[in-house]
């Protein structure tokens, strides 16, 4: 019992830290835009976080059933998945990279699960490409193409019309692109803490089939919610000031699309990053101005921390692994 609630809490942990790093992505660009004060965002965040957790299961059922074999989950597997990965989650919060958690969490599983084995064959290396590594790649691109080609139908529908004019409109239009964003965040993310806590039960006897139980849902739902409420604001910094300078036309144009990315992907079951999704639809709002609207060097590192993720956090969970297997 005292490993089961380590493990509980420690899940919950990486629930909370979800929330209060990628809070970030929700509200960059409401917060770059100077259309709602932080504090306000975060309120608003938060509140979406809540609601979009309870809209299903799928991406919980990918992420537990679906990344390693579920027959070789234990206490000690869960633990280094979510150890090492938050061991490198933290390090790139702390140089204030936007990262996945996504990725995080299943980087973390996959050096867990292989290293528990001593083995590859518990992984499901035709899920991970497919339900991981296609869409990691095809989100920011989807995202920057759709926020690209949204920007610029906006500028031709209002084109004759100056800013001042148009902005309170988006303005009212960003609050409510922004609470959009912050449900499908929590739809998607909020379910892979979900899965992993889940399959566990299942694994440990306390749930006869993969079911998340309303608990779960429940407590996840309200870690997230207050990790995004304490807000990360590194991150914040990152997203809505270096790498392009944003209007509220333009953060409507970018969480839209992301939004919308990101409501498909929860829909197909996809682990996909939000992340990955809006700050390819912010890239995509720079790239309409010009070239040189877009902080190309901060993307740049921004992109190499997203490829460095997976095999960062299966390298950390493998060693934390080995050092848990030493001492339970």
């Amino acid at each position: 019992m005292g490993l089961f609630i380590l493990t509980l809490a420690v899940s919950l942990f990486f629930a909370f830290w979800n929330g209060f790093s990628d809070a970030a992505n929700a509200i960059a660009t409401i917060v770059a835009t100077r259309v709602l004060k932080p504090g306000q965002a975060v309120m608003l965040s938060a509140l979406g976080n809540f609601m979009g957790v309870l809209l299903g299961t799928a991406v919980a059922a990918t992420i537990g059933q679906g990344i390693i074999d579920p027959n070789i989950i234990s206490y000690k597997l869960i633990l280094a998945a979510l150890i090492g990965g938050l061991i490198f989650d933290v390090a790139t919060w702390f140089w204030g990279l936007p990262i996945s958690e996504s990725h995080v969490l299943i980087g973390g599983l996959v050096g867990a699960g292989a290293t528990a084995a001593r083995s590859w064959s518990p992984v499901n290396l035709i899920g991970v490409w497919n339900k991981v590594i296609i869409p990691m790649v095809a989100s920011p691109v989807i995202s920057f193409s759709f926020t690209f080609l949204f920007i610029a139908l906006i500028i031709r529908l209002f084109i004759r019309f100056s800013t001042v004019k148009i902005n309170p409109y988006f303005r009212l239009l960003q609050i409510f692109s922004s609470f959009f964003f912050s449900v499908t965040h929590g739809s998607n993310d909020g379910q892979k803490v979900m899965g992993i806590l889940t399959i566990l039960l299942v694994q440990q006897g306390f749930l006869t089939h993969f079911q998340v139980p309303l608990w779960v849902i429940i407590s996840v739902n309200l870690t997230i919610a207050l990790g995004t409420l304490l807000g990360g604001w590194k991150i914040v910094k990152t997203m809505a000031k270096k790498i392009t300078k944003l209007r509220p036309y333009q953060g409507f144009a970018a969480e839209t699309g992301s939004a919308i990315v990101l409501a498909a992907s929860s829909f197909m079951g996809f682990p996909v990053s939000t992340t990955h999704a809006i700050s390819g639809s912010i890239m995509g709002v720079g790239a309409t101005r010009a070239n040189r609207a877009v902080s190309w060097g901060t993307a740049r590192r921004i992109v190499l921390a997203w490829f460095l993720t997976i095999p960062a956090s299966a390298f950390f969970a493998m060693v934390v692994y080995i050092i848990l297997d030493k001492f339970i």
